[in-house]
């Protein structure tokens, strides 16, 4: 949520604290500041609002009234601790929710004789520097009542509208299984039975997708005179699988995804009406409003001794009535037992551990001090944990390097309703084809990694349909590659895995029921535990020493070979070590990968791989290199081939 810091300080007033200590409140005691720029004459703050603050800090007075609670003073300016009415009533609007618990509920206004034109230029400003494009007056006033109070707006060209008998009826009702309708983006979408629409009542025409977006139809223009203004409040489940199934999320669905409070309806019309008069004249007609259960935040009970227990502090009563206090709840205390109601705005506060979680971070968590647990004895050991670190004792022990894959694949046999991308659409059903791609990648970097053959394994989850086909089952595998040659599979490959099988059965002790197919073997771990006998207690954990991590680079490497004959007195190590003297800091790795006598002679062929942290090599500068590890071992005396 991107707020600006000078519209912040209209809240908050005179005593708003500089960037740094707003920063440093917030990141230690609310959400942390994903960055601090400047944009015009403003200075935007980016908050990283967490989900289970959406409903009430997605919005500038929502900021604003966190900050006033880290540094404990009232804002000189909230809009939601004013009285709210939606007066006068206007008969000209009817409001029909065909669903109460989908829409929650539906306010509208009506405004007659706007002039629809440019926005001010202070409008203009602010709603740029939050990366938000000027439309005209009416629209702009709508994003920008939503920034501030957080409740999502949508404005109707009245006139565009039907009116029977001097009244326009809005209709909220669930689409019809293939029904359509066309954005405001001139985007048309075609509709389940699980979306709801916001439906022009007299003919049932679609106006707007119900908490996502507004239609084309009764779209604002220049020749607009009367508005029909709404503010609703959607149930945050449907609209949440709306915006993913027809794949569009915007800023208003994010909100009532997020449970937006049903209160905030008349403070959103009152803010919009009075900012439209202001700035595109006329005058407002009235109010309707349709809210056919209404909502109220129940009272929570919480003790100090629960409050310290699960916070590992000893706040005193007087500490925590303080902190509660500007919190804004609604408190009645009796003693060190707390009666604790959250403002309408909060609907996160539902549990004691929602406010106890409230008072730990306005207090501080940097008072909680750490203490060490008492050993607990395990009652039952994990067979899938302790049977996969015996297998991956087993392979690293024989030079294997385990891997992660995706999970995700363009095509196999489970597929996802809501997929991440179009060639992520399924889950993968073996692990085969991950452990293949992950040796045609690796072979080619054998030289630099200072190996013959690429030697990796993988443990991870697969799926597959039922029998029935409807079902998704699934399993842990095991998936072991071997690649032993530049160009791909060998036959050699299968040999190598046939042998490391009957280590891996050795290890574990018991058959194991595989299949080896191109040089990947693969076999069920699930099926496999349940042969073997319940772990009764863990292996150890010893520490490894030494244990160092060395970046890699970015860059592509570069190999060279060189041959050469030395006296038989002369050993490889004292070749190698002239060689990196010489070759300096790109030289990565050297291996001798040939050695033979022949009389009184030894000859040795090295392979060096050079690559550098900073750019991409070129030829000619790994030549100059090797022309001078040339000459410095024929200055030696050897014969280099």
């Amino acid at each position: 949520m991107k707020v600006l810091y000078d519209w912040i300080q209209e809240c908050v007033g005179e005593e708003m604290p500089d960037l740094k200590k707003f920063e440093e409140l917030f990141t230690f005691h609310a959400f942390e500041i994903d960055g601090i720029e400047k944009v015009g004459d403003h200075e935007v703050i980016d908050v990283k609002v967490l989900p289970d603050r959406s409903s009430d800090c997605l919005s500038h007075r929502g900021i604003a009234r966190e900050l006033g609670t880290l540094t404990g003073k009232p804002l000189i300016k909230d809009p939601f601790r004013e009285p709210a009415s939606l007066a006068p009533v206007t008969e000209k609007i009817k409001i029909t929710i065909h669903d109460g618990h989908a829409c929650r509920r539906f306010g509208a206004a009506l405004i007659t004789g706007v002039t629809v034109t440019e926005s001010p230029e202070w409008l203009k400003s602010r709603l740029h520097a939050l990366g938000q494009r000027s439309i005209n007056n009416v629209v702009d006033a709508t994003n920008y009542v939503m920034l501030a109070l957080g409740q999502p707006l949508h404005a109707y060209d009245a006139a565009k509208l039907t009116v029977r008998d001097g009244v326009w009826h809005l209709g909220v009702r669930m689409a019809h299984d293939g029904e359509s309708i066309t954005t405001l983006t001139n985007d048309t979408y075609t509709l389940k039975d699980t979306v709801q629409l916001i439906v022009d009542e007299h003919t049932d025409t679609p106006v707007s997708i119900a908490g996502i977006k507004g239609g084309k139809f009764a779209e604002i223009d220049q020749t607009t005179t009367s508005v029909i203004l709404e503010a609703a409040n959607f149930d945050p489940q449907i609209t949440r699988k709306a915006a993913q199934l027809i794949k569009l999320q915007t800023d208003a669905s994010k909100r009532f995804e997020n449970n937006l409070s049903p209160e905030v309806v008349p403070y959103g019309l009152q803010g919009i009406v009075k900012l439209i008069l202001n700035i595109a004249g006329g005058s407002c007609v009235g109010y309707a409003d349709a809210y056919p259960n209404p909502v109220a935040n129940s009272p929570v009970l919480v003790t100090r001794a629960h409050i310290n227990a699960l916070l590992g502090l000893t706040l005193t009563a007087d500490t925590v009535d303080e902190i509660l206090m500007r919190l804004g709840f609604s408190v009645v205390r009796d003693g060190d037992t707390w009666q604790v109601t959250a403002p309408f705005e909060r609907t996160d506060i539902s549990i004691p551990e929602d406010v106890i979680a409230e008072v730990g971070r306005v207090y501080g968590y940097e008072h909680v001090q750490g203490v060490l647990p008492e050993r607990v004895t395990l009652s039952e050991y994990n067979s899938r944990y302790y049977y996969a670190e015996k297998m991956r004792e087993v392979l690293v022990s024989e030079g294997f390097s385990e891997v992660i894959t995706s999970s995700f694949k363009k095509k196999d046999e489970v597929e996802l309703q809501n997929a991440l991308a179009s060639d992520k659409r399924f889950l993968r059903s073996s692990l085969h084809e991950n452990i293949s791609e992950t040796l045609d990648k690796n072979m080619p970097n054998a030289d630099l990694l200072g190996v013959t053959t690429v030697r990796v394994f993988e443990i991870g989850t697969v799926f597959s349909k039922t029998a029935d086909g409807s079902d998704v089952a699934e399993h842990s595998a095991l998936a072991i590659g071997v690649r032993t040659k530049q160009q791909g599979y060998s036959p050699k490959d299968d040999e190598q895995l046939k042998g490391i099988l009957a280590k891996l059965e050795a290890g574990l002790g018991v058959t194991v029921d595989a299949t080896i197919t191109q040089g990947v073997l693969e076999c069920d771990v699930t099926a496999l535990i349940a042969k073997l006998p319940v772990p009764t207690a863990y292996s150890p954990f010893v520490s490894p020493e030494n244990l160092l991590f060395t970046p890699y680079s970015a860059y592509p490497f570069i190999s060279r070979d060189i041959a050469l004959w030395v006296p038989e007195t002369t050993t490889a190590s004292n070749v190698e070590e002239l060689i990196r003297e010489q070759a300096g800091t790109l030289l990565m790795r050297v291996t001798c990968f040939d050695e033979f006598k022949k009389e009184n002679k030894i000859s040795y062929a090295f392979r060096l791989v050079f690559q550098s942290f900073e750019k991409t090599l070129t030829d000619d500068e790994v030549g100059k290199v090797m022309e001078a590890i040339t000459t410095t071992l024929q200055s030696r005396g050897y014969e280099v081939r």
